[in-house]
């Protein structure tokens, strides 16, 4: 190859060499097509040991990120021409090179991926966000997709559920996308389907770098979603056995989630989040007894005295006071219905954007209703 256009050849290998530097995380493999008259001969790299392995010609080296275009480029000059993919999640970058000329161009991934014929009346007829076709990989070892690439009969709701979660929090995710990467912490994990499918909708769709963290106590849970991870090859997420109360971060938390943690679990997550200074917490309550255990107030006992109403308004006395105490510590917050009370009665989603420092107005509310309602919330205990 002329050394002109190796020249040039080596100025994009430099930048894809300090991308590959920034997005190792996101990097799934290298592929390289050097051409001599009519013989081609392959290549590839994968990630190894934080460094990349090499094989060529039968030879595997294990090279440092920094020697990459070295090496590239002393294979290149021994041929007439190269062609070199670099793939990362949601991105494909393709360097060829000749005697002629020096092109890059760069391919969206969501764009290739075939498109399943499904019944979209079948699954609600929505504009998904997380789409059968690109989203495949992810839906179908989540357990969304058969192998066939159908949705399945079972799992509809399902899909519902998640894809409607990317909705409701879609404008606070690119918000957020002006932080250079987006830590994310999903408390009682669980299987982790949120985590997954907001790490693709933010890496694929919204090409944002970010970092996942589920905490679970179940280990066998945990270890299933390591291995999910690893099929999927999401190696920007990790998963630990821990109790909520006991993490400790060792990183800037920027969004904390949980979905359905029962009773004071919720109130684990959040407190966390607060103590975090998460400037995003959104999660979805699951059973409330603490305060169905606690609350008095005499005007209503003509009405309280029937059970069912007592429990039901101790699901709202729970997430008001929930509510008011995070605007206290300087969140905004809203309350909105997550998914229909068809199909649960569990249905709300509570979301808080932080603000400010605090609001003492809110404070104040916050203690007046505790001493009236004559209740001690756990979320209260967890903050300090």
């Amino acid at each position: 190859m002329k050394k002109q256009n190796l020249m040039k050849l080596k100025l994009f290998l430099t930048g894809l060499e300090e991308r590959l530097k920034e997005n190792y995380l996101l990097f799934n493999k290298i592929e390289f097509t050097c051409t001599s008259g009519l013989k081609k001969f392959k290549g590839k790299g994968a990630p190894k040991e934080e460094g990349i392995s090499l094989n060529f010609n039968g030879v595997t080296n294990q090279l440092k990120i920094e020697t990459l275009t070295e090496e590239l480029c002393s294979i290149a000059e021994q041929y007439d021409e190269v062609e070199i993919k670099y793939y990362e999640r949601g991105t494909t970058i393709i360097i060829e090179a000749d005697n002629k000329n020096v092109k890059i161009k760069y391919e969206d991934q969501q764009t290739k991926e075939p498109v399943e014929n499904i019944n979209t009346a079948q699954i609600g007829n929505r504009d998904y966000l997380v789409k059968v076709g690109p989203a495949n990989r992810l839906l179908k070892e989540i357990g969304i997709l058969s192998k066939e690439g159908k949705v399945k009969n079972d799992m509809i709701r399902k899909y519902n559920q998640i894809d409607h979660f990317v909705e409701l929090i879609e404008d606070l995710l690119k918000e957020l996308g002006d932080l250079d990467e987006i830590n994310v912490l999903d408390c009682g994990c669980g299987k982790s389907y949120l985590s997954f499918v907001l790490n693709y909708y933010l890496t694929e769709v919204l090409k944002k770098k970010c970092h996942f963290i589920g905490l679970d106590y179940s280990e066998s849970v945990i270890d299933s979603s390591k291995k999910m991870a690893d099929n999927l090859k999401y190696r920007n997420m990790s998963f630990f056995k821990e109790d909520i109360k006991n993490y400790i971060p060792d990183r800037d938390i920027h969004l904390v989630i949980s979905l359905h943690a029962c009773d004071t679990a919720t109130d684990m997550a959040l407190a966390l989040g607060v103590r975090c200074n998460a400037k995003a917490i959104v999660s979805v309550p699951c059973c409330q007894k603490e305060i169905l255990n606690q609350y008095e107030y005499e005007p209503l006992q003509p009405i309280l005295k029937h059970g069912i109403l007592k429990a039901r308004m101790a699901d709202v006395l729970t997430d008001g006071l929930r509510a008011l105490l995070l605007e206290a510590k300087g969140y905004k917050v809203s309350i909105v219905e997550y998914i229909s009370p068809l199909e649960t009665p569990k249905n709300l989603l509570l979301r808080a954007e932080k603000t400010s420092y605090g609001n003492k107005q809110a404070m104040e509310q916050y203690q007046a209703l505790k001493k009236a309602l004559k209740v001690n919330p756990t979320f209260e205990k967890l903050i300090y």
